[in-house]
């Protein structure tokens, strides 16, 4: 069983237009939207693979109906109510696959918000992994995926994917595993990163905060794994078939946890990571042998490759 948290989950709107104009009239062609969430995108992932998975999620009662019509018991869920609104993220997409978001801060979340979504993961059945996910919302402080830490035992091990303090307090905490993106480990590092070898330095001194392993997600330049034993490995996929790139890094996350969440697991994590990618939703399809075979894993990292934006 792996458990996911996500404290600030949203409703994610799409709409798709002819060409963004700053202060015009726009008229959309198609709208949609799906209750979303990067942990619950993470379970999403894991439950289509038949991966065993529970998504703790806040449900703000002001739009309770509306996100729970939306989730349609696509996933299970242990589910938390708190005040407030779900924040709406809207994607504006152009023809030329241009996308522009907005994402609102999402509802307050007063102490007992986040007492009762920690008390819901501290009832959840016996897991191998718990794993927060996302950005906080207003009002929890800093220091909320650190307290979920202390969930973590031999049996038990938690993992984040978040950013900035959040990220740090976390890794402070001595949890399992953290995976930031290149942009977040840049962020914490205080400095850009232009190349491989300067981003195999700063996740390992992620890795030195106290963090047992560091898997940064790199776009189209892969994956990277360092871990506090030394290792680090460098894997990715070359496609030409890509139609989406929402929530391949939540799907690289899962497949990684579902697959041994070492070293080793890194060739199946990009290879979820790919059929993501080439999923024309935000469900991942199966993965299959294309999508494994697309993989490569490097003998060793070249630490003067030039990091893609």
């Amino acid at each position: 069983m792996i458990v996911t948290v996500t404290p600030n989950p949203s409703i994610d709107r799409t709409v798709e237009i002819d060409r963004l104009e700053r202060g015009g009239l726009i008229r959309a062609h198609e709208a949609t939207s799906e209750a979303a969430g990067k942990g619950l995108n993470v379970s999403r992932a894991l439950h289509g693979q038949g991966q065993d998975t529970l998504a703790v999620l806040p449900v703000a009662r002001e739009s309770a109906a509306t996100y729970l019509a939306l989730l349609a018991d696509e996933v299970p869920t242990a589910l938390v109510s708190v005040l407030g609104s779900v924040r709406v993220n809207i994607s504006l997409v152009e023809p030329d696959g241009t996308v522009t978001k907005v994402n609102e801060p999402g509802p307050m979340l007063d102490t007992s918000g986040m007492e009762a979504i920690l008390a819901a993961v501290a009832s959840t059945p016996p897991a191998r992994w718990i794993v927060g996910c996302g950005s906080l919302p207003p009002g929890a402080p800093t220091d909320f995926y650190a307290r979920l830490a202390t969930f973590g035992s031999a049996d038990r091990r938690v993992a984040v994917d978040s950013s900035g303090e959040a990220l740090l307090r976390a890794a402070g905490a001595g949890v399992a595993l953290v995976k930031p993106n290149a942009s977040e480990l840049a962020g914490i590092a205080g400095r850009p990163l232009a190349t491989l070898g300067e981003a195999v330095d700063a996740a390992c001194e992620l890795v030195g905060r106290g963090v047992g392993a560091a898997l940064v997600s790199l776009g189209s330049d892969g994956a990277l794994y360092v871990d506090a034993g030394g290792a680090v490995s460098h894997a990715e996929a070359a496609i030409e078939d890509a139609v989406n790139a929402v929530g391949a890094g939540d799907a690289l996350l899962a497949g990684f946890l579902a697959s041994g969440a070492d070293s080793a697991a890194l060739p199946e994590a990009i290879a979820w990571s790919v059929a993501a990618v080439r999923s024309p939703v935000s469900r991942m399809r199966d993965v299959t042998r294309a999508d494994r075979d697309s993989v490569v894993v490097h003998a060793r990292v070249d630490r003067d490759r030039r990091l893609r934006r």
